[in-house]
């Protein structure tokens, strides 16, 4: 029992982190940039839903998602078989977990939530999108030895979740450094300066950013995975009424030229 427990506080980490972030201070650190382009990459988005149903879909579930909408990202009954489903599931059958709410509660101080939707509700106007914060959330994680967990991250400090991906990422440590406030000289403000890598992961500093990308990139297509589609139907429902307002237009002309 002690060791599933533990497999399952480290594998609520990823999206688990995710849990109480909206509790992130509003003066943080500026979003980066989400590449955009992952959208429209069907192998990213094959190998984001793979890093999920891995580190995400122990803990949390996501309810509004079947199994079976991942042939809209060209992948067979099989391939799902093979390589997204290990309990028993059914490919009809929505993303769920086994994980009891009540001792998730008893656990972790709070059930993990649903992650369907979780990239559009993280958006903010004024900093980015949802899918800006999340890669920036999980590329922003280090050791800190005075939190319980032994992780801190700069997008949500004192996040109560260790760092699921530590492994692929490597352990790291941040420095900071005193200066005067420039509100009140009598006081000092922690800047950071940057990460000091100590051990290496399993991926160099690039692969795992792009496999971050791959997985948030997923997380926004689970949000509505219709949402090319819709794209694309706007643009030709858009051409449609263009080309049908210049046949108006030479009608209306054409009825209207005898009358004076």
């Amino acid at each position: 029992m002690k060791k599933l427990i533990a497999t399952l506080l480290t594998s609520l980490s990823l999206c688990g982190g995710l849990m109480p972030m909206a509790q992130a201070a509003e003066g943080g650190i500026e979003w980066d940039r989400f590449p955009t382009q992952k959208m429209n990459d069907v192998a990213a988005l094959q190998h984001g839903a793979k890093l999920f149903v891995n580190y995400c879909l122990n803990c949390h579930s996501a309810s509004s998602m079947r199994y079976n909408r991942l042939r809209d990202l060209n992948l067979t009954d099989d391939q799902i078989k093979g390589n997204l489903l290990f309990a028993g599931e059914k490919v009809g059958e929505t993303m769920k977990v086994s994980l009891d709410p009540k001792q998730a509660k008893d656990w972790f101080g709070a059930t993990p939530p649903d992650l369907s939707v979780i990239a559009r509700s993280r958006a903010d106007g004024a900093k980015g999108s949802g899918a800006d914060y999340l890669y920036t959330y999980l590329r922003k994680y280090y050791r800190d030895e005075t939190k319980a967990t032994g992780w801190n991250n700069l997008a949500f400090p004192s996040v109560a979740m260790p760092h699921v991906l530590w492994e692929l990422q490597g352990i790291r440590t941040a420095t900071f450094e005193d200066r005067p406030d420039p509100h009140d000289s009598a006081k000092v403000v922690h800047v950071f300066k940057g990460f000091e890598q100590v051990t290496p992961g399993t991926m160099t500093p690039q692969e795992y950013d792009e496999s971050v990308a791959d997985l948030v990139a997923y997380l926004q297509w689970m949000g509505e995975p219709a949402q090319g589609q819709r794209f694309r139907l706007g643009v030709i429902v858009v051409l449609f009424l263009l080309v049908f307002s210049v046949f108006a237009w030479r009608l209306n002309a054409s009825y209207w030229k005898d009358v004076k």
